[in-house]
């Protein structure tokens, strides 16, 4: 489940704060557990919550609040599209369905080939430039028009063939 190695990660990042204040790496924990599994299942939330001395539901809390925790296993790009009022009045629901479609998923889905996982946002920050998304957690993308949707999944759809066939 979780490895001697991880735990010993968990260990340099308790280290940061006081001892009566472990607690404060679970944001920190969880990271490394989805560095090592790929998502943060509800066992491993379990193994955080025993090694910082919380209760399992404050971990699941942590996780469940951030998006950029995956509760299950993610295709090789997850897509964040923000669907709160802001963007939905800009058209961040539009643009969320006209992912759907291109990618013949719902939300909350991933592509048959392991690609794509389509997901929504809360909030990303980011109301004057909607519709906005963010891609693995890391690139914010703007002004996400269908035509630039478009290109961005098909970028990212050449760029994974282009990364196979150099294997």
């Amino acid at each position: 489940m979780i490895s001697e190695s991880t735990k010993s990660r968990f260990a340099r990042e308790v280290a940061k704060f006081p001892a009566d204040q472990k607690q404060s790496a679970v944001m920190a924990c969880l990271s490394i557990v989805q560095q090592e599994l790929g998502y943060v299942s509800a066992e491993s939330e379990n193994v955080v919550a025993e090694y910082l001395g919380m209760p399992p539901i404050a971990v699941h809390e942590v996780t469940t609040f951030y998006n950029m925790y995956n509760q299950a296993p993610t295709g090789r790009f997850k897509l964040n599209v923000c669907t709160n009022l802001p963007c939905q009045l800009r058209d961040g629901a539009k643009a969320l369905k006209h992912l759907e479609h291109k990618l013949g998923i719902s939300m909350n889905e991933t592509t048959p080939d392991g690609l794509f996982t389509l997901q929504q946002s809360e909030c990303l920050g980011a109301c004057a430039d909607s519709p906005v998304m963010l891609v693995n957690d890391r690139t914010m993308c703007s002004f996400m028009s269908n035509d630039k949707l478009d290109q961005l999944v098909d970028g990212l759809r050449a760029s994974h063939v282009a990364s196979v066939e150099v294997k």
